[in-house]
């Protein structure tokens, strides 16, 4: 049983994970640092869940052979698919990107999700 975690109140309990970069997205600009927690994950390939944070910015994301379902906690973003559809997020937001989604992010402000990563 893992223990609930309060991802709006963590602080120092976020790990530095570098700027930006493949597999998981490509910055279009200046580096974007990046902190994270992850809470849950069995082995690769399966489920995982954790706590993202992102400092603002444009980049690129290609989700090949998993999709991720988020929940943002603080922050705002404007995600734009390859196909044309934009989506808005901000604090309360839920949102699905199917495997296979690909497009950009322009993260307006400090991003926070609490994120499920689940393979295609």
């Amino acid at each position: 049983m893992t223990e609930p975690v309060h991802a709006a109140d963590l602080t120092d309990e976020l790990e530095d994970w570098g700027d930006l970069a493949p597999p998981l997205g490509i910055p279009l600009g200046d580096a974007m640092p990046t902190r994270g927690l992850e809470t849950w994950a069995a082995e690769s390939g399966t489920p995982s869940t954790g706590v993202w944070e992102c400092e603002p910015g444009d980049s690129r994301w290609k989700l090949d052979g998993e999709g991720e379902f988020i929940h943002v906690v603080s922050g705002r973003m404007t995600c734009t698919s390859d196909d044309g559809v934009v989506t808005k997020l901000g604090p309360g937001d839920s949102f699905t990107f199917p495997p296979g989604w690909s497009g950009t992010w322009n993260i307006h402000e400090t991003l926070r999700k609490v994120y499920t990563m689940f393979p295609a």
